[in-house]
Formats: C-alpha cells, sequence, structure tokens
C-alpha cells in the first residue's frame, strides 16, 4: 500500500508540475551536492558472474543495482566518496591484499570513465572537477584495521589517495572499539588516539560512523580537526547502534564537522530496525551461509517482509540533525551498496532531488540547502587541510606503535 501510494504522488507531480522539483535541480547545479558513501567498488568486487571485472560491469548505460553514470547524472551528483571498504571478519592476515585490491577497482572504475569521474585529492579538486561538470571521485576507507596497527600503513593509504577513514566496521578493533563489535577499550586506547592525532597531521579525515559512542566521544576530545560521520542516522529517531546519539549531536558544533545522513532502512525506520534485531539475534553465532538464508527465510515467513523506510523518514532524520547539530552539520551518504530493499522513493542515485524537493517542501531555505548538499562538507574538508598545514609544520610524521603507547 505504501508503495502504491508513493508512486500515485510521484505519478501526480510529474503530471502537473512540482515546483520544488524544479527548484531543486536549479540549486544543485551551482553547488556540488557531495554523497559521503557508495560501495559500488565492493559491489563489482561480489559480482556473481566475472567477480572484481571493472570493465566488464559497464556503467556508461544503465547498470544493475543502483549507481550507474545515466542515474548519477539524473541524481545531479556533483561528488562521491567510494568506498573502499573491506569487511573485518576476514582472515587479518588478507588485510593488505584486499585493501590494495580495493584501491585497486575504484582506481579502475574512475580511470575507465574520464570523461565523466574526475580524481579529487582536495577541495580544490572538487570544485575544479565539479566546475568541469565531472563527478569528483573521492576514496574513503571503511575500517581501520586494514592499517593493522601501523602508522606508517595508514600514511601509505594516504599517500594512495584515501581521504577518510572510518576508525571501525563491525569488529573492535585492537584500539577502538565498534558499535555493532564487543566492547574491550572503553573507547579509544591510547594508541587508538595517535592514530587520530596521525590522521589530523596528514589531513586524512577522520570518519566516526560504526564507532562506540565513547569512541565517539574520545575522537571529539582528541581530534584537531572537524570530524565526519560518512553515513550514520539519528539515534533519537531510530534506536540503533549505528546512530548518533543527540549528546554527541550536540558536540558537532564546537568541533566543525558534518554528519551525512544515510538512506540504510534499517538506519532511519525504528519498524525495519526492530525487525532486522529479530533476525540478527536468531541468525546470532551462525556461519554458514546456507543456515543463515534458511533462518531468514522462516523468520520472513513468519513475521512478513522486511518493513520498508520512506524518504520522508529519511527528511526527518536530516531535520532532526540541522535541529540538533546545527545547520552547519548535516550532509548526505545513501551507502547504496547493491543490497535491496531499499528505501520507497531513493532507491538508486537519481533520487537525490526528490530528497531536496521534500525539504523545500518543508520550508528549507536555499542556504540550508546549499549547506546540506555539500558546502558543509567542503568547509570541513578544508579546515581539515588547514589544520594538517599548521600540524605538519611542528611535528614530523609519528613513529609511535601499539606495543608502546598500549602496554
Amino acid at each position: 500500500m505504501l508503495r502504491v501510494c508513493c508512486a500515485l504522488i510521484l505519478a501526480a507531480l510529474h503530471l502537473f508540475g512540482d515546483d520544488a522539483l524544479d527548484r531543486a535541480r536549479k540549486l544543485l547545479k551551482t553547488t556540488p551536492l557531495i554523497d559521503g558513501h557508495n560501495d559500488l567498488p565492493w559491489v563489482i568486487r561480489n559480482l556473481k558472474t566475472q567477480p572484481r571485472n571493472v570493465e566488464a560491469f559497464d556503467i556508461r548505460d544503465n547498470a544493475p543495482f543502483e549507481t550507474d553514470l545515466p542515474r548519477l547524472r539524473t541524481g545531479m551528483v556533483g561528488a562521491q566518496f567510494w568506498s573502499v571498504y573491506i569487511p573485518g571478519e576476514i582472515d587479518p592476515i588478507t588485510y593488505p591484499a584486499v585493501q590494495m585490491e580495493q584501491i585497486d577497482i575504484a582506481k579502475r572504475i574512475l580511470a575507465r570513465y574520464p570523461d565523466q569521474l574526475g580524481a579529487a585529492f582536495t577541495v580544490a579538486d572538487i570544485e575544479r572537477e565539479f566546475g568541469k561538470g565531472k563527478i569528483a571521485s573521492l576514496l574513503g576507507m571503511e575500517g581501520g584495521y586494514a592499517i593493522q596497527n601501523s602508522l606508517g600503513a595508514l600514511r601509505m593509504y594516504y599517500a594512495l589517495g584515501v581521504r577518510y577513514m572510518t576508525l571501525t566496521h563491525n569488529v573492535t578493533l585492537d584500539w577502538a572499539d565498534a558499535a555493532l563489535g564487543e566492547p574491550k577499550h572503553n573507547g579509544l586506547t591510547n594508541f587508538g588516539r595517535e592514530v587520530v592525532r596521525e590522521m589530523n597531521r596528514m589531513g586524512m579525515m577522520v570518519d566516526i560512523s560504526h564507532v562506540s559512542p565513547k569512541v565517539m566521544s574520545d575522537v571529539l576530545e582528541t581530534s584537531e580537526a572537524p570530524v565526519i560521520f560518512s553515513h550514520s542516522s539519528a539515534r533519537a529517531l531510530t534506536n540503533h547502534p549505528r546512530n548518533v546519539p543527540d549528546e554527541i549531536l550536540t558536540r558537532m558544533p564546537a568541533n566543525g564537522g558534518v554528519v551525512m545522513v544515510t538512506f540504510v532502512p534499517a538506519f532511519v525506520s525504528q519498524e525495519t530496525a526492530n525487525w532486522h534485531l529479530g533476525l540478527d539475534e536468531l541468525q546470532k553465532g551462525v556461519k554458514s551461509d546456507a543456515e543463515r538464508e534458511k533462518i531468514a527465510h522462516h523468520y520472513t515467513e513468519r513475521r512478513g517482509p522486511e518493513p520498508r523506510s520512506t524518504l520522508q523518514q529519511v527528511a526527518d532524520h536530516i531535520e532532526h540533525v540541522r535541529k540538533t547539530a546545527g545547520a552547519d552539520h548535516v550532509g548526505i551518504a545513501a551507502d547504496f551498496a547493491g543490497a535491496p530493499p531499499l528505501t520507497v522513493g531513493l532507491e538508486d542515485v537519481s533520487k537525490y532531488p526528490d530528497l531536496f524537493a521534500e525539504l523545500i517542501r518543508r520550508g528549507w531555505s536555499d542556504a540550508d540547502l546549499r549547506k546540506l548538499a555539500g558546502q558543509n562538507l567542503l568547509r570541513t574538508f578544508r579546515k581539515v587541510e588547514q589544520v594538517a598545514e599548521r600540524l605538519q609544520k611542528s611535528r614530523p610524521p609519528s613513529n609511535a606503535t601499539i606495543e608502546e603507547l598500549d602496554r
């Protein structure tokens, strides 16, 4: 019923015209819409046929899943952080190789479409590529386990073009607790703080999506530069461990960073989150994919299909972050990852203008919409660059080890 109603509303808007949508598109022509997180490299890595084959997975035309160039253009995306995610659950011995392969896949995507995707490493690069009519493309690592407790490895990932690192994914590290992982350290360890300081010195944005609230707090106390949440929503609206509590949102103005609201259904709908919580409890400790699928099938038969989240709920989260942290500290990060079901109204990368139109109907000013689209992220990134320039004049690369700092 929900999908039918949404479809009827959208059809009526297209039939009679939609001033809000026209205004949204006009605004995004001059302000880069910067999305903080897209997992296309991981999608390509895990294709059932021809995995890792960038050339075979052509995004110049209509491609499977949520992301391709025509829909990015329709969605008026001006800059994209491509996630070079690797899962923490794999054999740690393979972390470096898998991380390098993910960076390789992302760079091959950029090299394959140079007329439409422009590699970017700085704020100036984003503005230049957007001015040339290209989608500025940056890399974001997801999961600090890939550095294997080595600040030298962290620096090498920066040299390869990575411009933010999510400190954890779903697995607790030797130096930081994950939101969905085992709490071991009561936040950041001393070495974890040194990781943050070294990221500040290099000019790599510290991303605190996926970490525990105590790590969020420790990072805000440690970082000399603004930080980001590259793909999280508001815990006050959806009580999910991956979301940001209000007590952290209220600290963002002092830090100067940005919370990039995601479209992930379980993070924006409490009903969807509850459904997943029940399934996760049944699957806990089950490692066999076949057994997990069997459990999911029976669970769906008993509880019904996964409830759908909506564009309006995503707008609610954006408004809550604006209300709590301020208009200068909210952004967007869909986290498209080839994993339906998706949020109704935000099914792929073509739908961003529809979200802006919804906010326009709620009374948002052009000034706040431009901040949401990309100005907040650009300001944050620019300050990160400025802090790095200052620190590099007074501080050499850190030679600290986890054995020295956490013994």
